[in-house]
């Protein structure tokens, strides 16, 4: 799902047929993505949290359902730990906070190492001595925001704008391509690239105050982010 529509992004100023556009639009969204470190749509991904006092683990992302928590350990991670040791909040609800919830004073008698006699979910964790926790869950918002709407055609404008050389730069310089309505369609040699993975790594803008201004309500430099699926 797109951040904006193909319409609106026309509206801000982006050229080109429905492809083009498109194009525009989804660089857009990683833009946005990278500067606010945020995603606006129900997405699938695994973060790493501090656990802060009282099991208290403060998520990074709007959270919206939670599927697996395992602390983090050297050199692998631990197993996942069932859902009656942790429970979760999302700010979805109106005074709720994004954060899970360990378990400390519970404990089950199935679990090795989490028994009553053993000290429960709070001696498991002492043992572990695990100051981090990976979380698998979907993440998100259930709706883009206008504002964020908004910022994302006003970006691919902007970005399409800055990609596009004046007709005489163009005219000097033969490794650009442009079509007739000024679009700069050069294709790059990418076979040194391969697909993207690891870390997103944060922006400290856009590229334009404009957006930026519309997207600061949104900003979050939390926790890393492990990884997307």
């Amino acid at each position: 799902m797109a951040y904006c529509s193909i319409e609106a992004a026309r509206d801000a100023g982006v050229t080109g047929d429905d492809a083009v556009v498109a194009a525009w639009i989804t660089a857009a969204q990683e833009g946005i993505e990278r500067y606010t470190q945020q995603c606006f749509e129900p997405t699938d991904l695994v973060v790493v949290a501090d656990v802060g006092a009282d099991g208290l683990v403060i998520l990074p992302r709007r959270v919206r359902s939670v599927t697996a928590v395992m602390p983090v350990l050297e050199p692998d991670d631990g197993t996942s730990i069932p859902d009656a040791a942790y429970r979760f909040t999302s700010s979805r609800v109106l005074g709720q906070i994004d954060a899970v919830h360990l378990a400390w004073g519970g404990y089950d008698d199935l679990v090795a190492g989490a028994e009553s006699y053993n000290g429960g979910w709070l001696g498991l964790w002492e043992r572990w001595g695990a100051e981090q926790v990976k979380v698998v869950g979907e993440f998100g918002y259930d709706e883009v925001p206008l504002l964020v709407q908004q910022a994302c055609a006003m970006l691919a404008a902007d970005l399409q704008a800055k990609a596009t050389p004046p007709d005489a730069d163009a005219a000097e310089d033969a490794s650009l391509q442009v079509d007739d309505e000024g679009n700069n369609v050069a294709i790059e040699d990418g076979t040194d690239d391969g697909p993207s993975e690891g870390v997103v790594s944060p922006s400290s803008s856009t590229g334009s105050t404009q957006v930026d201004a519309l997207l600061v309500g949104y900003l979050n430099r939390g926790a890393t982010l492990i990884g997307g699926v």
